[in-house]
């Protein structure tokens, strides 16, 4: 993997994850194993984390029973967020920060551990991709550094500032979907719905999950 020298800077590029339900372990992957193809081993870390510690993840915290969220979470269709991403920095002993376009929001997983390094995300919404640091515009992804150093201050120096930049230009350029209020098309039934709560809603009446956005 390319290291950048100290008193190299780069730029920040979003490397896109494809779109099949699995983008948020897949983006994990990337900006830690530049694999683009890890979900299915990291739904199998997940589920058997879960497993593992019954208490600690109990129906209340999980929102469904122990062993029904681990065969849940083994279902490629399945979409991951905050749970997945907490245990996931644990897994790897590396921060993950991950950015939301439309607030331009850090959060931040793994914080609490300390853990030395920290690895990037961003989030539109619906969809996550890979921060990373690139060399120059439009160099192979062979180059990009996508796990950086945790400094004394817990920040990652100028790569933070960089990241911000990038995040908000995204946010300026609206590149977001605003889960509140976009609509989508049930791809099973062709019913339209509006917003993520009326998707839930008709998700779990029908067991359909195939949606596609429309304007």
């Amino acid at each position: 993997m390319f290291v950048f020298e100290d008193s190299m800077e780069g730029i920040i590029v979003r490397r896109v994850i494809p779109s099949d339900n699995s983008c948020l372990f897949n983006a994990v992957g990337y900006v830690m194993d530049h694999d683009k193809h890890k979900a299915p081993e990291l739904r199998q870390v997940i589920a058997a984390t879960v497993a593992s510690d019954q208490s600690k993840y109990s129906e209340p915290f999980l929102g469904k029973p122990n062993d029904e969220y681990c065969a849940w979470i083994l279902d490629s269709e399945k979409w991951g967020g905050a749970i997945e991403l907490s245990i996931l920095a644990d897994y790897y002993g590396c921060e993950i920060a991950a950015y939301d376009i439309q607030t331009s929001r850090c959060d931040l997983y793994g914080q609490e551990m300390k853990y030395p390094e920290r690895v990037m995300l961003i989030y539109d919404g619906l969809h996550y991709d890979a921060l990373a640091m690139s060399p120059f515009e439009d160099a192979p992804e062979e180059f990009d550094q996508t796990i950086f150093t945790v400094q004394k201050d817990r920040s990652i120096g100028s790569v933070e500032r960089l990241a911000m930049n990038f995040v908000r230009e995204e946010q300026r350029k609206r590149r977001f979907t605003d889960t509140a209020n976009f609509t989508l098309r049930c791809g099973v039934c062709q019913i339209g719905v509006v917003g993520q709560k009326e998707a839930m809603e008709h998700a779990q009446a029908t067991g359909h999950v195939n949606f596609q956005e429309y304007r």
